[in-house]
């Protein structure tokens, strides 16, 4: 796995990504909250419940749960949970890939949209996770899914922009988007997978990892950006020059 660091992919169309900035401080301010005032039953009733979200049916209404200290309704909580994170680990990656690849979607949307896509591909990937884990009640937090769609979305805007990452978490590389980001995207699929056979096996651990909000949020992701980013925004870099260890002889 790659740790992103920075991309060579200079803002075009925006001044500054105030949004992904915006997004990044709000998911630090939250967190930093959940440790001074909130306890883990009160971060549960911001999690999703695939279970209680479908008995209630995307209804207005918050399906009795002993375990969960707020009434907050079900469908709320698809808004909610990609604010919330278990650890200093969780967003500290979650954050990191946001503020590396943000930019640049929000540069191919506007403030606005992006804005609009980010908080879509979280519903989305909570959505998918509940339905694909419908007997799961283990609250999902954290914005791995939302992220997943930034990435995504990334990916169909500008696949062979250099990245520099971490490889193994401590040799740093400079590699294109389409390897980085592409062996993530393989890891979530293998991964997706892998819980797949271990549920039918009887694992009862495999409710805990969230994979299928991965998938949910990089197909959003892949799809939303098609009709999100400006008309004149290209896709898969058409038109950009390609790297110079790249130009043809």
């Amino acid at each position: 796995m790659f740790v992103p660091i920075h991309d060579d992919n200079p803002l075009k169309r925006i001044r500054f990504q105030y949004v992904t900035l915006f997004l990044v401080a709000l998911n630090v301010a939250v967190f930093v909250f959940e440790q001074l005032i909130v306890d883990d039953a009160m971060v549960a009733s911001f999690g999703v419940v695939p279970k209680e979200l479908l008995q209630a049916k995307l209804a207005g209404i918050s399906v009795p749960n002993p375990g969960q200290v707020l009434p907050i309704p079900e469908r709320d909580t698809l808004f909610t949970y990609m604010f919330f994170h278990g650890d200093v680990f969780h967003i500290f990656g979650n954050m990191l890939f946001l503020w590396v690849f943000g930019d640049n979607v929000e540069d191919a949307m506007g403030h606005l949209r992006f804005f609009v896509f980010y908080i879509a591909c979280g519903v989305l990937a909570g959505l998918t996770h509940a339905v694909m884990q419908p007997s799961s009640s283990v609250p999902l937090i954290g914005a791995s899914g939302a992220v997943a769609g930034v990435i995504a979305a990334y990916l169909m805007l500008h696949p062979r922009i250099r990245v520099w990452v971490l490889a193994l978490k401590v040799i740093p590389l400079r590699i294109p988007a389409y390897f980085a980001l592409g062996a993530w995207v393989m890891t979530q699929l293998v991964m997706v997978l892998a819980q797949s056979v271990l549920q039918k096996a009887g694992d009862p651990q495999t409710d805990y990892v969230a994979w299928w909000a991965h998938i949910g949020g990089l197909l959003a992701g892949a799809i939303l950006v098609v009709f999100m980013k400006h008309a004149n925004v290209p896709l898969f870099d058409r038109g950009a020059a390609l790297p110079p260890t790249e130009k043809a002889a």
